[in-house]
């Protein structure tokens, strides 16, 4: 177990989707922070390293799930992600964020905190309307051409240049919900919190899991195999 240590936290992730649970559980990062290798990772969080790699064994010893987004076709991963993750986005969004507005409205004297996670989720809403929207017009129409012509389409920085964007604005909703936890203590409802206080940090919470998983399955999954079939197909046409 200790060479998963040497590996990226979005790798072992992407190998094992049932590992997503444990990094959530110790506030790793396998999406927007993946990159790094786990040691790193337990170093920083100050996480006692041989209690993680005993929590992943048991995980990654469950049947993986991550199998079927590795096996699905280009398409039918950016349609899953569409009708999975957008879709709980479009949903959830709206309601969490009046849940917050009724809190710092409300409670904004008692808990100045929640004006400012007001703000930041506010900010983001608007960021990942304009994002979903980007990705379902712009760059997974062109990762399905790509896919169904079968042939090089037009350059590389077709697909670069979109997924560039989508990769910043990712960063920027992790940094958002980063913020937002700090505010609030790792959601942590205060003692003497209401019930729409209570709903509204489980709700942000939840959110935060949920973009943890989306961003993971377009940044570490959807985007490399779309470069690298553009890669092998351009290495196609010059043989």
């Amino acid at each position: 177990m200790n060479e998963l240590l040497n590996k990226t936290l979005s790798q072992i992730v992407t190998e094992n989707y049932q590992a997503a649970r444990v990094f959530e559980k110790y506030g790793l990062d396998f999406c927007c922070k993946g990159k790094r290798p786990l040691n790193e990772a337990v170093v920083e969080k100050q996480i006692n390293a041989s209690q993680l790699l005993e929590e992943l064994n048991s995980a990654i010893t469950l049947p993986n799930t991550a199998s079927n987004f590795n096996q699905m076709s280009l398409t039918e991963l950016a349609e899953y992600i569409v009708r999975v993750y957008h879709t709980y986005v479009k949903l959830n969004m709206p309601q969490t964020l009046s849940y917050v507005l009724r809190v710092a409205s409300k409670h904004g004297d008692r808990y100045p905190h929640m004006k400012d996670v007001y703000m930041l989720y506010a900010e983001l809403k608007e960021e990942m309307d304009q994002h979903m929207m980007k990705e379902e017009k712009v760059l997974f129409p062109r990762i399905k051409l790509l896919e169904i012509a079968k042939e090089n389409v037009n350059s590389l920085e077709f697909l670069t240049g979109p997924i560039g964007v989508m990769e910043h604005e990712h960063d920027n909703a992790g940094t958002i919900m980063q913020k937002i936890r700090e505010l609030t203590n790792n959601y942590e409802a205060p003692e003497t919190a209401c019930t729409t206080h209570r709903l509204a940090l489980s709700a942000l919470e939840a959110f935060e899991h949920d973009l943890h998983q989306h961003v993971h399955l377009e940044n570490n999954i959807l985007f490399p195999r779309a470069i690298e079939l553009y890669k092998n197909l351009n290495d196609a046409v010059l043989n």
